[in-house]
């Protein structure tokens, strides 16, 4: 089962809010989000800005989702786009949320990352290109991959607020 929703990470909104950007996002969550520097700072935190811009990383077992259980849709914290769901986010170890998969392969874009003398697969949101983290293939089936993901580059929603926008 897949959920559709919205959500900001570390952007406190209100439930009507959420709603409201919820059947924003259902409507446009494919069109291509294009703002300023100006505009990006103005709008996230300091961590959203430094992960999600610059491409920066949280320290593992610092974000806010490294650990979340709780059943929901993960969301873009720089657009809202929905890119993961909680059924297929597992315990990785590594101290940040890791999924197997999107909640649709168009939602994350993959780049090589040479960054730091090394060759990896960066993760971008497709829709507005914030860095989300890397992609490893080390990740559990049925996919075999890790979308080892910024709790700063992800907002969540939990499940009983996405019920009525399947």
């Amino acid at each position: 089962m897949s959920l559709v929703a919205v959500s900001c990470a570390q952007n406190p909104v209100t439930t009507s809010s959420k709603e409201n950007t919820m059947n924003n996002i259902i409507d446009n969550s494919y069109e291509k989000v294009t703002k300023t520097d100006e505009e990006w700072r103005a709008q996230l935190t300091e961590m959203q800005y430094y992960v999600g811009r610059e491409g920066g990383t949280e320290r593992a077992f610092t974000g806010e989702y490294w650990d979340n259980k709780e059943e929901g849709l993960y969301t873009c914290s720089s657009c809202n786009a929905p890119l993961f769901d909680s059924e297929t986010k597992y315990k990785s170890g590594t101290g940040w949320p890791s999924f197997y998969q999107p909640v649709d392969p168009r939602r994350v874009q993959e780049k090589v990352d040479k960054t730091h003398g090394m060759v990896r697969t960066e993760a971008v949101c497709a829709r507005c290109d914030a860095h989300l983290g890397h992609v490893f293939d080390d990740g559990p089936a049925p996919t075999g991959l890790r979308y080892c993901m910024n709790s700063a580059s992800l907002n969540f929603i939990p499940k009983d607020q996405t019920k009525d926008e399947k």
